[in-house]
Formats: structure tokens, sequence, C-alpha cells
């Protein structure tokens, strides 16, 4: 069992993994940042990324604005990953991160999650779809209490769907799109929960190890929805995570063609 996140930098370090990461070059690091704002709602996502390639596999971190220097990520260019996951500012560690482990284990390769092609479409379209695919690792009575760490108001409405409350929690939003306001606290959120869903960014904030260890010791199934983070989020299925869906990059919104993200389950 890995544990926490630090522990797995730790072993994918000392060769456990897999390949040395001291062999493998991140032949591209960059930085991604788009706004998103979907029909009929009041929310203007501003999503930013550090992104690194290392061979056939792409990791991301979700960074917040201001957190790291676009022009430092592209000189990050051709450094080793070794050295990526030992010395770089932490979002770029878990991007770093997310590649190797991406790269040693493809999840294009992966006999083990179901796939789920999300169909072409407009952005309310797609993003309708993911959330639901999300929404449907859910494995709860109606009526529980799911918290979601990250507000994605689609995937609020797709809990609900699902018959169940949610319980919104985030650092940046104070409300829904419905109006409903936001807690800032994950332990609140995760103590009066049936379950819980949380995004990737967690990962590249370092709230990730907090949360995971309040879910094991309430005994709380967790869902991470890891767009950013897919691969390093994998490492945990079984110690802590319960379900994962996957979506490595691109990501459903840069594209409007039919796109890929893949559900895993603990014990699958």
């Amino acid at each position: 069992m890995t544990g926490t996140v630090d522990a797995l930098f730790g072993e994918v370090l000392d060769g456990r993994h897999g390949e040395p990461p001291e062999t493998l070059t991140a032949t591209s690091v960059f930085w991604l940042g788009h706004g998103t704002r979907l029909a009929g709602g009041q929310v203007t996502y501003r999503n930013h990324y550090v992104l690194v390639r290392c061979g056939r596999a792409f990791g991301a971190a979700a960074v917040g604005a201001g957190v790291l220097d676009p022009v430092a990520c592209q000189d990050a260019s051709g450094s080793s990953i070794a050295d990526l996951l030992g010395d770089a500012p932490y979002p770029l560690r878990i991007a770093a991160l997310d590649a190797y482990l991406g790269r040693q284990r493809p999840f294009r390769d992966d006999p083990v999650p179901e796939p789920v092609t999300l169909p072409d479409g407009t952005p309310e379209e797609r993003a309708v779809a993911r959330d639901a695919a999300v929404a449907g690792l859910l494995d709860v009575p109606a009526g529980a209490k799911v918290a979601l760490i990250g507000v994605v108001n689609p995937l609020v409405a797709a809990i609900r769907e699902r018959g169940a409350q949610c319980l919104p929690c985030d650092l940046d939003l104070r409300t829904t799109q419905w109006g409903e306001p936001v807690s800032d606290s994950a332990d609140e959120v995760i103590d009066a929960a049936d379950a819980v869903v949380a995004t990737g960014m967690t990962l590249s904030n370092a709230t990730f190890d907090p949360i995971l260890a309040r879910c094991r010791d309430r005994g709380v199934p967790l869902t991470v929805y890891a767009q950013t983070g897919s691969a390093v989020a994998r490492a945990f299925l079984g110690d802590g995570v319960a379900a994962l869906s996957a979506e490595p990059f691109p990501f459903s919104q840069f594209s409007a063609e039919p796109t890929r993200l893949y559900r895993y389950r603990a014990g699958s």
C-alpha cells in the first residue's frame, strides 16, 4: 500500500514502479490556461494547467492563477523526470509523476477499467455526459449525502439526479449555480457525508492526502474525478480510493469529437 502522495514520490524515485525515472526525459513541459462559461451558467471557470510529456504519456496538474510562471514551465522541457519529481514546484512534480505513471501503465492498454466514450457535441452536452459518467460510479442509496470537493455545477446536478444530496466544497466558489452555499472546509463536508467525490485538483494543491486520510478514518468511500493527476489517483485504488474516473489529456473540454474516460472500481 502506497499510503500518501509523498510516499509515492519516494517509491517512484527508488525505481519501484517501473523504469528508473532518471533515464526518462520530459520532452515537453508547458502551461495552459482557459476560461469556460457554460450556457445558462453564471460562473466563469478559469482553469490553469501544467503538463509534462514523457514519451507517449502526458501528465497534468491543475494550478491556481499565478502559482506557476508559464515561461519557467517551458524552460523545464528536457529535464529528467527524476529531477522534476524531486526539485520542481509541487504542481509540476505532480504533473511529472502523472506522466511517469501514465507511461508505465497507459490507460488505453489497461484491461482493468471500463472505457466510456463521451459523445461528440457542444461543451454543455459533453460536460453533462462526462459528469453523468462520474456520478455513475457512486454506489449510494437515495437520500445519501455526497460531499463534492471541487465544485463543478454539472456534477452537482448529476449527483442530485441519482437521488443523493450534494454537500459542495470549494476553495474559490462560494455558491453553486443554483445559489446554495459552498463550504470551504473539506473536513466539514466529509464528516457529514456518506460518500465523497474529490477532483484531481486536490492532488496539485496538496489537499489530497488529508482528504484521503479523513475518508479512511471514517470508512467513507472516496471517488476521485480526475482529469489532472489521473494516473496518480489510480495508485490509491483499494488504498482509500473506492472508484476513479480517469480522463487523461487531452481533456473533453478541448474537443468536440468523441473522447474516452476510464472508470475504475476498487477490486475490479
